[in-house]
């Protein structure tokens, strides 16, 4: 018998290693784009699977922002019906109109189909094939934006998409490996445009900028970024522990946050208590930014009679004494 190619074997090991971290069982969905690393994922998963009791179902979506879109799908879903999932399915959505540049609009509406049809499929979990080299990306953009830690943690490996487990097995899988896979396997990958299109920042990070580090550092800068981003995801979770206790010890009997509790509480806790309350309140997570934070904290650290802090969703934020309260409209 032949032996298995590396880059084959590291694949399904990542993604027997996803699947046996899930509690329940039930059907996994696959993400497939038809580019290299999602269709590496979704012939990984659709031969790991099986031989672990689940079955797989594959779902490409259709953004429709380029000719062929539909066809394209379509030919995915045939593919994945020709391997063995046990269902497949394309997913139309409109783009348009959505908040955000066109990345984050056809990112939320990508997320949003994939929520939606595993719900349909009663799946206990979405597969995605972010790979080493996006979660290199994924930091340098954080670092360029000043995002903080929570930027730099990159992707996590799993999250809660609705209620189904979000996972990404690849994230320690390069780019590199996942073009050899379905070089051996046969397949025959979708070059996206939008990859190389300079008109988004995450084309230019890979066109450009990334080469260029990996030139002047050598090829472990890619390892290394995506390392960082374990290792600050660790840092993170850490503090959202302690941030979770301070929030609870925060809460004054009479409704808002006691300054002195928040006094007592070292800044970068302090920072996410006050994060978190301002998202209890009603602020809009995807406005609400460090200057609306700092600006919070200046009420406890720096208070000298200022009047409410305005929060982004209509929510303001007055200290009286020593409680920070929500300002009732009327």
């Amino acid at each position: 018998m032949a032996a298995l190619a590396p880059p084959v074997a590291a694949i399904r090991v990542a993604v027997r290693r996803a699947l046996t971290a899930l509690s329940s069982d039930g059907p996994v969905l696959v993400a497939c784009s038809g580019g290299a690393d999602s269709l590496a994922l979704a012939a990984a998963t659709v031969f790991v699977a099986p031989r672990m009791g689940r079955s797989a179902v594959l779902v490409t979506v259709d953004h429709g922002l380029q000719d062929g879109s539909t066809e394209r799908a379509e030919a995915v879903a045939a593919w994945g019906r020709e391997v063995g999932f046990s269902s497949t399915t394309v997913v139309p959505v409109e783009v348009a109109g959505r908040p955000g540049g066109p990345e984050a609009a056809a990112r939320e509406a990508r997320y949003e189909a994939l929520a939606e049809a595993a719900q349909q499929q009663n799946a206990v979990a979405v597969l995605t094939g972010h790979t080493r080299d996006d979660q290199a990306e994924t930091v340098l953009l954080a670092l360029a934006r000043g995002a903080g830690p929570r930027g730099l943690a990159g992707m996590p490996a799993r999250r809660e998409l609705d209620g189904v487990s979000l996972l990404r097995p690849l994230l320690e899988i390069s780019r590199d490996q996942t073009r050899a896979a379905c070089a051996v396997l046969g397949l025959s990958p979708w070059q996206d445009p939008h990859n190389a299109d300079p008109s988004y920042a995450r084309s230019r990070v890979r066109a450009d900028l990334l080469p260029a580090l990996v030139r002047a550092l050598g090829p472990g800068v890619v390892d290394n970024l995506a390392r960082t981003a374990r290792l600050v995801a660790a840092d993170n979770a850490a503090l959202d522990e302690l941030a979770e206790t301070g929030l609870a010890a925060a809460r004054h009997p009479a409704g808002g946050l006691s300054v002195p509790e928040l006094v007592g509480l070292v800044p970068a806790v302090r920072g996410r208590v006050l994060h978190s309350w301002a998202r209890e309140l009603g602020a809009l997570p995807g406005a609400l930014s460090h200057r609306h934070v700092a600006a919070l904290d200046a009420l406890v650290t720096d208070w000298h009679g200022q009047g409410p802090t305005d929060l982004p969703g209509g929510v303001r934020v007055l200290r009286r004494a020593d409680r920070l309260s929500p300002v009732t409209p009327g």
